[in-house]
C-alpha cells in the first residue's frame, strides 16, 4: 500500500499537481513512518508550494532517518535557502557532498547558497515582515488586499523595485512597520495622534494648476526657454557613449537574428559577437548565441553560453523568465549529449524560475527516457534467473516475504519485454501473496499472469484460489470455469470449482451460520454488480414478486438475464434458496 500511494504521489508530483502530491505522501508515511525516501519526496513537494517550513521538518526527518543518504541533504539544503538560511544551506550541502562527493545537483545547490550568501541581504525578505505586518491592525488588514500581496511579493524578489510602489500609502505602511522607515507626504502633516489624544487632520489639499489654456502668454519681451532633451541636460559624455554603443549592440543583435532565421550560422554567431563585444548588459545575446550552437550541434559551447547568460542575468537582476530560458536550453543540449540527470536538473531549476508547459513536458520527457535507460540497463537474464531460483527456495522453506523480493527482483532483471516466462514469475508471486493472506495483491499478479499467458491453467487456478478466500466464491466459479475450458481433466481446478459451489450452497440453503451470513451479505453488498442489481427497478418488482406470491413469480425465470442476475444475489447471500 506505502509503494502504491508513493506511485500516486510521485505522478501528482510529475504533473505539478503538488497538494495532491502531499497529501498521497502524507498517507504512505502513516502507513510506513520509517521510510526516509517519503519525507524527501513530501520536502521537494512541499518546496514546490514554497512552504519551506513544513519542507524543512520533512527535510530534517528524511535525514534523521537516512544520514548516509545524499539526496536528503539535497532536500534540507533547498529548504534552508527557501527560508533564507544560506549559511545553513551551504552546511547542508556540504554535509550531503561528504556522503556523495560527485552530486551535481549538491555542488550547484552549494554553489547558489553561496551565491545568495554574499549577495546583500533583503529586508522584506524575512519572516518578521508578515508577522510584523499580522500583529498590528493596520498591516493585517493588509495581508488581505491581493494587489498588495503582489507589491509586497515583487519587492521580496527584487529589493529595488520598491521605488516604484513609494507612492502608495500601503507601501508606505509597509516601510513603516517592518523597517521602521516614517515618511511623511510633501504638503501634508504626518498622520498620527496629537497632543490631545486625537488624530491630526489632514493638510489641506493644493489647488489644482490652472489649465494651460488659461495661462498668460509670456510677454514680447520675456525670453522664451530653449527646448532640450533630457539627454542633453543630464548625460556626460560618457553616458552618450555608453548608450550608443548599447544601441550599435542591439543592431548587432537584430543582425544575428535575421542571419539565424536564414540559417546563416556563422554570421549569426559573428553579429552576436560584436554585440557582446559592445554591450555586456544584455543576456539576450549570450542565449540567442547559445541557440545558434544548438543548431549547429555544439553542444558543450551552448551549455557555456547558458551558464555565462544565468550568471550575469542573477548580476543584473534580469528577469526570471530569461533565467528560466537559458536553462531550460541547457537541459535541451545535455539531452543530445545523452546526460539525462544533468538536463533533469537543469529543467528543474528552469521552472524554479519560471513554470512552462513546454518545459515542465520536457522534464516529463527526459524522466522517462532516464527511466527507460535504466530499466535496460538494469535487464540480465542470468541474474533474473539466479533470482528466481533463490525465490523457488525461500518459497518451500516457507520464507514468503524473501521469495517475494527475489521474485519481483527476478521481474525487474528480466522483464516480460525480453523473458518469454515472466508468467511464471507472476504465478509464483500469487502463491506467495495467498499465503501471505495479501488477496488482492495476489489477484492482481494472477491477473498479469493470465495477460501474459491466457491458455496458462494454473493462473486461473491461483485467481480463482485468491478469489474463495476472499469470500468471492462466484467470481471464483467464474475464473474455475475459464481454466477448465482450458484443461477440463485438472484435478486442481475441478477442486476449487467444488470448493466454491459447495460455499455458495451453504449460504444459499442457510447452512451458513448467522455471523457468516451477515459478513458475506456486508462484502456482497459493498460489490457495485450488487448494487446495480438491488437498484434496478425491474429486479425490484421480481423481488418483491417473489416476496408475495413465489408460485406465479416462477415466470421470471424463463428470461435468462433476470435469471443470472438472481442466480448473482443467491452466490452474494442475498437471496436464500428454502
Amino acid at each position: 500500500m506505502s509503494d502504491e500511494l508513493k506511485a500516486k504521489g510521485n505522478a501528482a508530483f510529475s504533473a505539478g499537481n503538488f497538494e495532491d502530491a502531499i497529501k498521497f505522501f502524507t498517507q504512505a508515511i502513516e502507513v510506513d513512518p520509517n521510510n526516509h525516501v517519503l519525507y524527501s519526496n513530501r520536502s521537494a513537494s512541499q518546496a514546490s508550494l514554497k512552504n519551506y517550513a513544513a519542507a524543512l521538518a520533512d527535510a530534517q526527518k528524511c535525514v534523521s532517518l537516512k544520514p548516509d543518504w545524499a539526496k536528503g541533504y539535497s532536500r534540507l539544503g533547498a529548504a534552508r535557502y527557501g527560508l533564507g538560511e544560506f549559511e545553513e544551506a551551504m552546511e547542508a550541502y556540504e554535509n550531503g557532498l561528504k556522503q556523495d562527493p560527485a552530486n551535481e545537483q549538491l555542488k550547484s545547490g552549494l554553489e547558489e547558497a553561496r551565491a545568495a550568501a554574499a549577495r546583500p541581504r533583503n529586508p522584506f525578505s524575512s519572516p518578521d515582515v508578515i508577522l510584523k505586518l499580522a500583529t498590528d491592525p493596520r498591516g493585517k488588514a493588509l495581508l488581505q488586499q491581493p494587489d498588495f500581496m503582489r507589491m509586497l511579493g515583487d519587492v521580496q524578489a527584487d529589493p529595488s523595485r520598491i521605488n516604484g510602489y513609494l507612492g502608495d500609502p500601503r507601501m508606505q505602511l509597509l516601510l513603516e512597520l517592518a523597517l521602521g522607515i516614517r515618511m511623511t507626504r510633501p504638503g501634508a502633516e504626518e498622520e498620527g495622534p496629537g497632543a490631545n489624544g486625537t488624530a491630526r487632520e489632514e493638510a489641506p489639499k493644493p489647488r489644482a494648476e490652472p489649465a494651460a489654456a488659461s495661462k498668460p502668454a509670456p510677454a514680447a519681451s520675456e525670453p522664451t526657454p530653449a527646448v532640450t532633451s533630457q539627454s542633453d541636460v543630464d548625460m556626460t559624455d560618457e553616458e552618450r557613449e555608453a548608450a550608443a554603443r548599447k544601441s550599435e549592440a542591439l543592431k548587432a543583435k537584430e543582425a544575428g537574428n535575421e542571419a539565424y532565421k536564414k540559417k546563416e550560422f556563422e554570421a549569426a554567431i559573428g553579429h552576436y559577437n560584436r554585440a557582446l563585444e559592445l554591450y555586456d548588459g544584455d543576456v539576450t545575446f549570450l542565449t540567442n548565441r547559445a541557440a545558434v550552437y544548438f543548431e549547429q550541434g555544439k553542444y558543450e559551447e551552448c551549455i557555456a553560453d547558458c551558464d555565462a547568460a544565468v550568471d550575469r542575468a542573477r548580476e543584473l537582476r534580469a528577469d526570471y523568465k530569461l533565467i528560466a530560458r537559458a536553462l531550460g536550453r541547457k537541459g535541451n543540449a545535455l539531452v543530445k549529449l545523452d546526460r539525462l540527470e544533468d538536463a533533469i536538473s537543469a529543467y528543474n531549476k528552469s521552472l524554479m524560475e519560471h513554470r512552462t508547459a513546454d518545459t515542465l513536458a520536457l522534464l516529463h520527457k527526459t524522466e522517462r527516457a532516464l527511466k527507460e535507460r535504466r530499466e535496460r540497463e538494469y535487464i540480465d537474464m542470468g541474474l533474473a534467473e539466479a533470482e528466481r531460483e533463490k525465490g523457488n527456495t525461500a518459497f518451500k522453506e516457507q520464507r514468503y516475504p524473501e521469495a517475494v523480493q527475489a521474485y519481483q527482483e527476478a521481474l525487474k532483471r528480466g522483464p516480460p519485454a525480453v523473458n518469454p516466462e515472466a508468467y511464471k514469475l507472476y504465478s509464483n508471486l500469487a502463491a506467495c501473496y495467498t499465503k501471505l493472506g495479501a488477496y488482492p495483491e495476489g489477484v492482481k499478479a494472477a491477473d498479469k499472469c493470465i495477460e501474459l499467458k491466457p491458455d496458462f491453467a494454473k493462473g486461473y487456478s491461483r485467481k480463482g484460489t485468491l478469489q474463495y478466500f476472499m469470500k468471492e466464491y462466484d467470481k471464483a466459479i467464474e475464473t474455475y470455469q475459464k481454466g477448465l475450458e482450458l484443461e477440463p481433466d485438472n484435478q486442481e481446478l475441478q477442486e476449487g470449482l467444488q470448493r466454491a459451489v459447495d460455499a455458495i450452497s451453504r449460504f444459499a440453503t442457510g447452512q451458513a451460520s448467522a455471523e457468516e451470513i451477515k459478513e458475506r451479505q456486508a462484502r456482497s453488498l459493498a460489490d457495485p454488480e450488487v448494487q446495480g442489481i438491488l437498484k434496478d427497478p425491474i429486479m425490484q418488482q421480481v423481488l418483491r414478486d417473489f416476496q408475495e406470491d413465489p408460485r406465479g413469480a416462477q415466470k421470471h425465470l424463463r428470461t435468462p438475464e433476470i435469471m443470472a442476475k438472481i442466480n448473482k444475489l443467491v452466490a452474494a447471500g442475498i437471496i436464500q434458496v428454502k
